[in-house]
């Protein structure tokens, strides 16, 4: 009887569980039986290690085979097993040393022919084995970049099940001729699920293509919307841009991704590991260091928009967009079932998914952008533009944005029609991106020096029973807001919203704490309500 194991991650969600493959042979008629509740495309490897096995040159033992996956409680999906799989069998067949992979995690595909292919979710898959203890990892080739970018693990990318069975054996390790040049790389279909490339709303429109960036001073006129995504990308505030069509909504927002400062190195591996695990990390970039940007179609649905999916629950554009932006166009058009199931994620900054075969927590802290139009024709507000929508029809059109989801939006600013003097540029170009994230990286560097110890970064997330007793504002600068609470145009919730965006309207002119003026533009921004203060972030 021989016995070997080797080891391997199952991915539940963004979460990886160190699993055991254990392989057994035994005097019998010749089989191989897979156990351990794996699902469709693991079963198939029985047939993909045996080929990939025979073609790397190794003999495939002729006894009673059983290969069992520990522990057995966890659903494990996916082609990810293979290389395990086949380590563990060539060692019970002891052409490899079981020693040497006894505690050694490997992640890979086999093809037919020994080729070892990628797979999605390496980030997160060694961050578990990482967690679990264990030091080193063998995963393909293509994907040791992404594996690396986890301190104090050894990795090992491989080519083919050849090459791992000769670094195994310490013999001279073969080399792998390349694919033709000039043609799509097989090895990389793997990484990418389809249907994720462009068109999807995972990156700004204007940045697809010849590699240009969305710009700030493109956008025309509209300086109380340009101060207010100064202000949301400042603060991590929602944002809420309603106007007619064609005033600018899309190309607002589209630019706030931009604006937000970059990625810090942990939250570079949480976007990186969720981006990985759903299929979207692009080939050649193993870190994602910008802040994403994710604009599903109105026609999403609510599994599309928070997770879900067949089996275990798979991450939802909320959690595509984590610690980036997520835009919503057309937000009346967007079920209200698929809205509402927002509420959470824009209180928790993480979406709870529970379904048959397991509960699962996804990350999903964004800054959300809803751009909406007045009525269904879009010219309600114009002047003399003939709009023929009943007042009936309006409020249904409005309602379908519903109360609570609106309380959790801290900015809502509405968006003018452009003059001609503005689109023409006889009123100069506005400030560029370079120009506004500059103020945006101080707002963000003097509100984490106020929260230094403790667990929040952004004014955004501060919450409000700490703003009401530790943060304190100027003498007597609540006293609007209050008036407001009482004539019910505030919630308790909105007044701490309030409170959060005045202090970054306080941090954006590098104030030490908030007056009555930075609580007055935080309820315009809110409310929509004039209060006779300028907008200027930087000025009074």
């Amino acid at each position: 009887m021989g016995f070997a194991r080797a080891c391997s991650v199952a991915l539940v969600g963004v979460e990886g569980v160190v699993v055991e493959v254990q392989a057994d042979l035994e005097p019998g008629v010749a089989a191989f039986t897979l156990v351990g509740l794996p699902d469709k495309s693991l079963v198939e490897s029985r047939d993909r290690v045996r080929a990939a096995v025979v073609n790397s040159g190794a003999e495939w033992p002729q006894k009673k085979l059983t290969v069992g996956l520990s522990p057995a409680s966890v659903p494990k999906s996916g082609s990810g097993f293979d290389l395990a799989v086949a380590s563990a069998v060539l060692g019970a067949a002891e052409r490899i040393d079981p020693a040497m992979i006894a505690d050694v995690v490997m992640i890979g595909e086999l093809g037919l022919d020994g080729r070892v292919r990628p797979v999605r979710g390496v980030l997160p898959a060694v961050l578990a084995a990482a967690e679990a203890g264990y030091e080193q990892v063998v995963v393909p080739e293509q994907t040791a970049g992404e594996a690396a970018l986890v301190p104090g693990i050894s990795v090992l990318g491989v080519r083919s099940l050849r090459q791992l069975i000769a670094v195994l054996c310490d013999e001279p390790v073969p080399e792998e001729p390349a694919d033709g040049q000039g043609r799509p790389d097989a090895m990389l279909a793997g990484l990418m699920i389809p249907g994720t490339g462009l068109g999807t709303g995972l990156a700004p429109a204007a940045a697809r293509g010849d590699g240009h960036r969305p710009d700030l001073a493109d956008v025309a006129g509209q300086l109380r919307p340009r101060q207010a995504l100064e202000v949301a990308a400042a603060g991590g505030h929602h944002l809420l841009l309603s106007g007619p069509p064609g005033a600018g909504k899309t190309m607002l927002a589209e630019r706030l991704s931009a604006v937000l400062p970059p990625l810090t190195r942990q939250e570079s591996l949480e976007v990186t590991a969720v981006h990985s695990v759903a299929g979207i990390l692009p080939p050649g970039e193993p870190l994602v260091s910008r802040a994403p940007y994710c604009a599903p179609h109105h026609s999403a649905t609510m599994q599309s928009l928070v997770g879900g999916g067949n089996g275990i629950p798979r991450p939802g554009a909320v959690s595509l967009a984590h610690r980036g932006v997520l835009f919503l166009d057309e937000a009346p058009e967007f079920s209200g079932k698929a809205l509402d199931a927002l509420r959470q994620p824009l209180e928790s900054g993480h979406v709870v998914v529970a379904r048959a075969a397991g509960v699962v927590r996804l990350p999903a802290r964004f800054l959300m952008v809803l751009a909406a139009n007045p009525c269904p024709c879009g010219r309600h507000t114009l002047t003399g533009a003939g709009c023929e929508c009943p007042p009936s029809v309006v409020r249904r059109y409005q309602a379908r944005l519903s109360g609570p989801l609106l309380d959790r939006v801290d900015l809502r600013v509405e968006v003018e029609p452009v003059d001609r003097a503005d689109l023409l540029g006889q009123g100069g170009r506005g400030e560029s991106t370079e120009v506004v994230a500059a103020r945006v990286r101080d707002a963000r560097a003097r509100a984490a020096e106020r929260l230094a110890g403790t667990p929040w970064t952004t004014n955004s997330e501060v919450p409000g029973h700490e703003l009401r007793t530790r943060l304190l504002v100027a003498p007597g600068a609540l006293a609007a807001a209050e008036r407001d609470l009482e004539r019910g145009m505030l919630t308790a919730r909105g007044l701490d919203r309030v409170l959060r965006v005045a202090w970054t309207v306080a941090d954006l002119r590098a104030a030490d704490r908030p007056d009555a003026s930075d609580v007055a533009v935080a309820l315009e921004l809110r409310t929509g309500i004039q209060r006779g203060v300028p907008m200027g972030a930087g000025e009074r």
